[in-house]
Formats: structure tokens, C-alpha cells, sequence
């Protein structure tokens, strides 16, 4: 089993490695195999890496992201905001993005709205979380499930089994309308992150609860 202190200098070391991340405002702490991230960053997305980069390091349990945006004098007006997001979100999702809604309280944005594919629910809020003042992005969208439980349970199936990160034969999946449950072991966190992107991908789930655990 990894130390507390063996995955503190790992995650310090990976924050480092990361040329779009000031690795010393950044504060990492670790208690029983869970990772706190404190400090500061430039930008909401920059928050975002710093995050992806401390669940890469193997023995990491869960991360509890602590940082803040700190924009300085380059804030921006809630207005500005929400019209940039109508524009990305138009050049992003031509075909859904009139069926978004975008509301930005103190650079707070939030996003609700109904679409039928998880990518695009998920690639709404990967353009606007890259918009210059945004501090965090909650994604409301919620969406429309198409597809019988059983077809939903092959087509997770065979995406885990077809991706070479992760160890399908360790890995569960119950189906209950687009309600589904993913149960199991893996080695790593990014393992773990990897089955839950990998199921998202099936059309017709609308909610996934991630129950695998690690076999640290």
C-alpha cells in the first residue's frame, strides 16, 4: 500500500511535470490515501487539471479540490460572461444549443437544458469552463434515455472489454432504464474514471452510479 507521504510528493511531483500548472501555488495534503488540493489558480479549467492531474497517481482514493480561482484585476462582467457561453455553445452543439440555458451569477455559471447524448452534455461544459472569467461550471443538463435496458448493458460491455485501460472481467454492469450501476475492482483511480467515461458513451444512459472500488 502506498504512504500518505509517497502519494503527497507523487501528486507534488505530477503538478509539477504540468507545464499549464503554477505546481507552487498549489497546496497538496493527504490523509488516509484522500487528496486535498488548496491554493490558487488563474483560470477554472487550470483548477480542472490540477484535479485530473492528483487522480492520475496511483493509491489516490478520492480528491477533494479546495482551490480557488483567483482572476485578480481581470474579472469579468456576469453579462459578458453568458454571451460568450451562448456563442461557444452555438459553435460547439449546432444542433442542441438552442435547448441549453445559461445562467452566470459573480462568474458562478450553471447550465440546464435537456439533450438526448451524454457527449453532449459533456462537451457543453467542457467550452464553457474555458471561457475567460468563468470560476465553475455546474452542469444541470439532464438527458432524454432512448434505449432499451439490455441494449444499454451489451454496449457498456463491449466498450469495457474493447478499452485497453481497464480490466473488464473485473467490472459488473446492471441496467435499470438509464439508470446504471458499474461494480468491481481495479488497480487505479484513472482505471476506475476510465470504466464510468467508458459506459457514458453508451446512448441511452442518463445516470451512471460508480460503485467500483479500488484494490489497493
Amino acid at each position: 500500500m502506498t504512504s500518505d507521504s509517497e502519494i503527497k510528493k507523487n501528486v507534488e511531483h505530477e503538478l509539477e511535470w504540468d507545464a499549464d500548472i503554477h505546481a507552487a501555488e498549489i497546496g497538496v495534503i493527504v490523509n488516509d490515501s484522500v487528496v486535498t488540493l488548496t491554493g490558487f489558480v488563474r483560470s477554472y479549467s487550470q483548477k480542472l487539471q490540477a484535479e485530473r492531474a492528483a487522480k492520475r497517481i496511483g493509491g489516490v482514493r478520492a480528491v477533494a479540490n479546495d482551490i480557488a480561482v483567483n482572476l485578480g484585476s481581470t474579472t469579468r462582467a456576469d453579462p459578458d460572461i453568458a454571451r460568450d457561453a451562448v456563442a461557444v455553445l452555438k459553435a460547439q452543439l449546432p444542433h442542441a444549443w438552442d435547448a441549453l440555458k445559461t445562467i452566470v451569477n459573480h462568474g458562478y455559471l450553471r447550465l440546464e437544458g435537456e439533450v438526448e447524448w451524454h457527449f453532449q452534455r459533456t462537451r457543453a461544459e467542457e467550452a464553457v469552463r474555458r471561457i475567460h472569467g468563468v470560476k465553475g461550471v455546474s452542469n444541470l443538463i439532464s438527458l432524454r434515455p432512448t434505449v432499451q435496458p439490455l441494449e444499454i448493458k451489451r454496449k457498456i460491455e463491449d466498450a469495457l472489454k474493447r478499452n485497453a485501460e481497464i480490466e473488464a472481467s473485473h467490472i459488473t454492469v446492471e441496467a435499470n432504464g438509464g439508470e446504471v450501476t458499474l461494480r468491481g475492482t481495479v488497480q487505479t483511480w484513472g482505471e476506475r474514471e476510465a470504466a464510468e467515461q467508458a459506459a457514458w458513451l453508451a446512448p441511452g444512459v442518463v445516470h451512471i452510479e460508480n460503485r467500483i472500488t479500488m484494490a489497493i
